[in-house]
């Protein structure tokens, strides 16, 4: 009785709109959905009948049942018992009546031909009027048209991967986590698949930030032991900075992922969900299955069982598209992923930074260099527990440091300008390469000098080419062969020299005999008298 009063709803429908009714009116008198309404109308143009049903005549329902009486009142069929309700039915009848057949149907053949050739119905009805003398309106063209041309759904098409190709990601929720005998919340469960094999990892979190993203990621990578081609996921904001099907903007972070792991990020095109339907399947039997039900203490409880599940629940199992066991077809495509790099990726931190007066910007309160031309300017900072990574606009290096301790500064020599680099930093072997363009008594003397005060005379030696901005080569030439002559070490002392222009000091020979000179043998004698006349006086 059942499929009879379904059958006979079908063909009130029908009936109905034959009567001109819109199947916004059928819809709403009986109650079923529009969408329902133009499902059917689209299977009577068709020829179809509905599953498990004979070939009933339009307007036919079953003996008895009620939908006759509400088609034999809607058309006016059932004869009131007084004057007024037959005034009533007349009045419906003529309401209903069906209207009269379209301009078109005389040019039905010419139109069909013009279909056949493609033809839009704005083309087809231009030509109507030019060539046959039509005078009815576009609209009517393009409805006839329409009922000719039926719009048929296209089934789906079904895309398989070959081994070690493709693996699907998504979030859904978890396990409550009990607080003693009170749940205290539910967290994220992240379930990634391999398209193949349909192999899969879970993982519960208790938020869908980006650093939990990437660790799940690569959690599972390891945990398959190779990484797939390419990875398919969800317009999440934990990946994606700006969802475009045909050009999406990943985030900065997720993008680094890819690239450590060598592996080919493809977001889903926007609420298309059966882009990624194994995993929206899969996500639906970790839930069902394995947490339905069921409370953990914390995550990492929660967490323990979803490993010792999928091990011992889900890769055992029959699955029922490939119609192989899980695990088996696991191990036949573990041999073509791509094998794992040497070390996981590394989980950062970053965000804009101003660059400081003294060429400087701040992490952490500690303190690295950049390059001079990107003073006062904005830069990206991208930093974990070992290294400081700086980039440009264009997401270029331009510096890296080892991570410092707060209040430690870590500069770059190449990142001073040389202005700013002084004759100390530079060192005595740079000063004395400076002086050797003086001259060489001034590089001996400095030389002599360095040797003589140590440390302290790399001051002397920017003060000796200080002279050179105020004084000619020459006369520091002679000065400095003056006073390495006299063995005189200071700055002062070039200075005087220079102010003097004083001559060199000649060195005299030693002479023994000389007019003017006594010889010793009188001073002797003389010494021995004036001791012996003391005494004997």
């Amino acid at each position: 009785m059942a499929n009879q009063l379904k059958m006979a709803r079908i063909d009130t429908i029908r009936t109905l709109r034959e009567q001109g009714w819109s199947v916004r009116r059928i819809a709403k008198t009986l109650g079923i959905h529009r969408d329902t309404v133009a499902r059917h109308l689209r299977q009577a143009k068709l020829g179809q009948a509905p599953a498990g049903s004979d070939e009933f005549k339009l307007g036919q329902a079953p003996t008895g049942s009620e939908d006759v009486k509400l088609g034999q009142a809607l058309t006016g069929s059932q004869a009131a018992p007084d004057d007024e309700a037959h005034s009533t039915a007349s009045a419906s009848t003529e309401r209903t009546k069906r209207p009269q057949s379209s301009l078109c149907e005389s040019f039905r053949t010419i139109i069909e031909a013009k279909l056949d050739q493609g033809l839009t119905a704005q083309r087809i009805f231009q030509d109507l009027v030019s060539e046959h003398g039509f005078t009815g309106k576009y609209h009517s063209v393009r409805r006839f048209a329409r009922r000719l041309q039926p719009q048929q759904e296209l089934p789906f098409r079904r895309l398989e991967c070959g081994p070690g190709e493709e693996v699907q990601v998504d979030f859904g929720r978890g396990a409550f986590i009990r607080d003693g005998d009170k749940p205290r919340g539910r967290p994220h469960v992240f379930r990634i698949v391999l398209s193949y094999s349909r192999k899969a990892y879970s993982e519960v979190v208790s938020r869908q930030t980006t650093e939990a993203f990437l660790r799940c990621l690569e959690n599972a990578f390891w945990h398959f032991g190779g990484v797939p081609q390419r990875l398919v996921l969800d317009n999440l904001r934990a990946a994606v900075s700006k969802a475009d099907w045909f050009d999406p903007e990943l985030n900065p972070k997720m993008r680094a992922f890819g690239q450590h792991y060598g592996i080919a990020i493809l977001p889903a095109k926007p609420y298309m969900p059966r882009h990624k339907g194994k995993v929206e399947r899969g996500i639906d039997y970790v839930q069902e299955n394995a947490l339905k039900g069921r409370t953990f203490a914390s995550l990492d409880e929660q967490n323990r069982f979803l490993l010792d599940w999928e091990q011992n629940v889900a890769d055992t199992r029959i699955h029922g598209t490939t119609r192989q066991q899980v695990g088996a077809r696991f191990a036949s495509e573990r041999a073509f992923l791509r094998p794992l790099p040497l070390e996981r990726f590394p989980c950062f931190q970053e965000a804009r930074r101003t660059v400081h007066r003294d060429g400087h910007v701040e992490i952490g309160r500690a303190y690295y260099s950049v390059p001079p031309e990107y003073l006062a300017r904005q830069v990206w900072v991208r930093w974990d527990g070992r290294l400081v990574r700086i980039f440009n606009d264009k997401w270029e290096q331009i510096a890296i440091h080892a991570r410092h301790e707060p209040g430690r500064f870590s500069t770059d020599t190449q990142h001073i300008a040389s202005r700013k680099i002084s004759g100390i930093e530079r060192g005595a072997a740079w000063l004395l390469g400076q002086v050797r363009r003086l001259g060489a008594h001034s590089l001996r003397w400095a030389e002599a000098m360095i040797e003589a005060r140590g440390v302290e005379g790399i001051r002397v030696l920017q003060g000796l080419l200080n002279l050179a901005h105020r004084h000619d080569a020459e006369a520091i030439e002679q000065a400095c062969d003056i006073a390495l002559s006299h063995g005189a070490y200071h700055l002062r002392t070039l200075r005087s020299l220079i102010e003097r222009a004083a001559p060199r000091q000649e060195q005299l020979p030693f002479l023994e005999d000389h007019s003017l000179i006594r010889p010793l043998a009188d001073y002797s004698q003389f010494v021995h008298d004036t001791f012996q006349k003391e005494v004997l006086g």
